[in-house]
């Protein structure tokens, strides 16, 4: 049995979940995550605890089983605490700043970079070396962060770039050194 599928989520108060035709719908203080299970797992609500089961138990139903109970654990966090991701910016005269719906950024380039904010996603800028990326699905936090990383992402040499906050890049020695160090 999957160690991970049989656990039981614990409900907040504050959050109602419906399963009908596959679907799992929840919604709590923070937004409302809607999502499409398989039809080898079902799922019943009994005294604030969520249980997910699996009818058979070959290989594949096991691994939609620890799944399936890991995206609706993360949709239950999710509507009730959400999630965020931060970012920093390393670099002389990089800055970033949110205006209107999209995120503007200095990275060293010849131009702005314009990041367009996704619907459901809330970005924000506490300093202009400094973003944060916050939203109620898990998934679509990581994957807007991601994309923002990928646009200028840490260089080797002098630590350039964009990374997640407490990220370590390990910094290469350049030419120059290296060849004083040979001798």
């Amino acid at each position: 049995m999957s160690r991970i599928g049989k656990k039981a989520i614990s409900l907040p108060k504050d959050v109602k979940i419906e399963f009908k035709d596959r679907q799992v719908s929840v919604e709590g203080p923070k937004g409302k995550l809607s999502r499409i299970l398989s039809d080898r797992i079902t799922l019943e609500v009994k005294d604030n605890q969520v249980f997910l089961r699996r009818a058979v138990d070959t290989k594949l139903d096991r691994i939609l089983h620890g799944l399936s109970r890991a995206l609706v654990a993360n949709m239950i966090k999710g509507v009730s605490e959400g999630y965020s991701k931060e970012l920093e910016i390393i670099g002389v005269g990089f800055k970033a700043q949110v205006q209107g719906n999209s995120l503007n950024m200095q990275l060293g380039f010849s131009h702005p970079v314009n990041f367009p904010i996704p619907e459901g996603i809330k970005i924000e800028t506490p300093k202009p070396t400094q973003i944060a990326i916050r939203g109620v699905d898990k998934e679509k936090v990581g994957e807007v962060a991601s994309e923002i990383r990928m646009i200028f992402p840490p260089e080797p040499y002098k630590g350039k770039g964009i990374r997640f906050v407490g990220e370590y890049v390990k910094k290469k020695v350049g030419k120059a050194q290296a060849a004083t160090a040979a001798k």
